[in-house]
């Protein structure tokens, strides 16, 4: 160590090199972040002309099948599930 330099000027350099990198990384993000938002808001801004869609589907039918045609579909599923084909 040099005899003329205080310890408090040879630990400046390094503190100062420090607080610049993390000055920087945190600008960085912050301006990555504040890039997101302003994308996000320009996409919730295109989609607002759209309508709303509604909450839910249709309502949902069902038919009571005869046994023949459960019988009949069973038949067709097992046909159409097997890897040969006709």
């Amino acid at each position: 160590m040099p005899e003329h330099v205080s310890t408090f000027q040879l630990i400046g350099v390094p503190a100062l090199a420090l607080v610049t990198a993390v000055c920087i990384v945190g600008l960085g993000r912050l301006r990555r972040q504040r890039r997101f938002e302003a994308a996000v808001r320009r996409h919730r801004d295109t989609l607002r002309a759209m309508p709303d869609q509604r909450p839910s589907g249709p309502v949902a039918e069902s038919v009571e099948l005869t046994p023949e045609e459960h019988a009949a579909f069973t038949g067709l599923v097992r046909r159409f599930g097997n890897d040969s084909r006709p």
